[in-house]
């Protein structure tokens, strides 16, 4: 099984998952956030993706969330879905589980356990061999995670069913290697006249809209005469070629030198609560202005630093702050005292949507 490849750009918002105080998730307020998001110039959102707590959810509540996520997102989003599992079998379960959802893309991790590179080369492969969805890799020196070497990056960008990667330690001089060890790779995508992705829910026809027609009673054998909403009309498309699609994470403020350098876009911790100042760089970039960009990134700093010493901690705070349900972490990790929700709300002083 395989997924048809998506275009894969722009910015990509890491989504948290909200909790009620017992702990018990909250997918009311998840809905609400992924419909807020919906409204941003976003062009994906990642569910239960590395760094997230998604490794703290049962399989029945992964399911709730991902369907929540399904139900709420904009059509327009690129939906992805974080299915980090230490076996082959459980992580297909897990991507199977995102297309029912109707989601666009998994992202998958190397698993918790250390692997000698053959037998974590033969995990990616297996898993991206069964998955109906195709596969972005993740890449990350921190653990659990770890940094995939760039020759089996290279190795698998080969797979027809594993169309990018995301890189939480990318610098211009590693995407450039891994640029050239991938130039070989060529994969055609539909997006739409103006060259945006085109998601799995955008092409399926919306029953109960669009004008009615008349159905004759003889084409029903016999009976009155019926009118018949007919489905909503499919989008035009067009095809576009793309390579293996590297996309930055990690440091909003770090994004500039990436883009000029190529790379199509990140998903940065900071845009779970400051989306727009995220895409604010990107924007500027793409509109020409490189000095407005490095001016919007300079901006990020502080606030990336934070987030980085207070993980998803901090991050969910950052959401209360910017009119967002973050609340409370799960337990073993510990919400912000006073001193911390001091640095966040310094941080993001600038920064509120």
């Amino acid at each position: 099984m395989s997924g048809e490849a998506m275009l894969i750009d722009g910015i990509h918002i890491p989504l948290t998952v909200p909790f009620y105080r017992d702990g018990n998730s909250y997918l009311r307020k998840l809905e609400h956030n992924v419909g807020r998001y919906s409204l941003t110039p976003a062009a994906g959102l990642v569910a239960l993706g590395p760094g997230s707590e998604g490794s703290t959810l049962s399989d029945v509540e992964t399911d709730e969330v991902l369907q929540a996520v399904g139900q709420s997102a904009a059509r327009e989003k690129v939906l992805i879905a974080g299915i980090a599992k230490d076996s082959v079998r459980r992580a297909v379960a897990m991507a199977e589980s995102a297309e029912r959802a109707s989601f666009d893309s998994v992202l998958l991790a190397a698993p918790h356990t250390l692997l000698p590179d053959a037998e974590l080369a033969l995990f990616f492969r297996a898993v991206a061999d069964a998955s109906p969805l195709p596969v972005l890799l993740w890449s990350h020196a921190t653990a659990p995670s770890r940094q995939l070497p760039i020759t089996l990056v290279a190795e698998l960008a080969e797979h027809a069913n594993i169309v990018g990667l995301y890189d939480a330690d990318l610098s211009v001089e590693r995407y450039g290697l891994i640029a050239t060890a991938t130039a070989s790779v060529r994969r055609d995508v539909t997006v739409t006249t103006i060259f945006a992705p085109v998601t799995r829910r955008m092409v399926v026809p919306e029953s109960g809209e669009g004008p009615a027609t008349f159905v004759s009673a003889e084409s029903l054998g016999g009976g009155a005469a019926l009118a018949v909403a007919t489905p909503k009309a499919t989008i035009k498309t067009r095809t576009k070629t793309v390579g293996f699609q590297v996309m930055a994470a990690g440091d909003a403020s770090e994004l500039l030198p990436l883009l000029e350098a190529g790379v199509p876009g990140a998903l940065p911790r900071l845009a779970a609560c400051s989306p727009q100042a995220c895409h604010e760089v990107f924007a500027a970039f793409k509109d020409g202005d490189p000095a407005l960009s490095a001016e919007k990134a300079k901006r990020l700093r502080m606030a990336d630093e934070v987030m980085r010493k207070l993980g998803v901690a901090g991050i969910k705070y950052g959401c209360d702050l910017n009119g967002y349900f973050g609340g409370s972490p799960r337990l073993p990790r510990l919400p912000l005292n006073i001193e911390q929700r001091e640095l966040v709300e310094v941080a993001l002083r600038e920064l509120r949507n």
